[in-house]
């Protein structure tokens, strides 16, 4: 794992990142049930925040080596909680310990509470949040439900809260 490496987004990565982007949400496409737009993209307002710099956001690519393998976005940087808003893998990438040695790299860089959101029938995401927090926290996190803003029908998100 030494050839891991996670920098910052910068605007020169637009393309890369519109390409991950659409592996990500093809793969949350899953277990969201939301298809893509008419011209084969799907919203990428988070995509758009890391991109223009807004101080709220920050994006982490992570390559092994030169090859890119995902990305983790963070938001709500100027409040009392941060939130690990976007985490991606390549399929290929996953299960080998990548991601959790890339989110503790990106948390280095952003000390204090911290949430996490995913669904609940995502049973890899479940499994790797819960174990993130436990590396990052020990036995100091908390799981809950909350619904998700705007979606009164929607199944609510689970969250992970930790203190890094």
């Amino acid at each position: 794992m030494s050839d891991l490496l996670v920098r910052r987004v910068q605007p020169s990565d637009r393309v890369l990142m519109e390409r991950l982007w659409l592996m990500f949400r093809h793969d949350l496409s899953e277990f969201q049930g939301q298809l893509p737009r008419p011209d084969g993209s799907y919203r990428s307002e988070w995509l758009e925040n890391v991109l223009t710099g807004h101080p709220e956001w920050a994006g982490y690519l992570i390559s092994l080596g030169e090859v890119p393998i995902g990305f983790c976005f963070l938001r709500a940087l100027q409040q009392p909680v941060h939130v690990l808003n976007a985490f991606f893998l390549v399929r290929p990438a996953r299960r080998h310990g990548y991601g959790l040695q890339a989110v503790q790299q990106v948390l280095a860089h952003h000390s204090g509470p911290c949430d996490v959101a995913f669904q609940r029938n995502n049973e890899t995401a479940v499994r790797f949040w819960q174990r993130v927090a436990t590396e990052v926290s020990g036995d100091a996190w908390t799981q809950e439900e909350r619904p998700i803003v705007g979606r009164p029908d929607a199944t609510p998100d689970v969250w992970i809260s930790f203190k890094v």
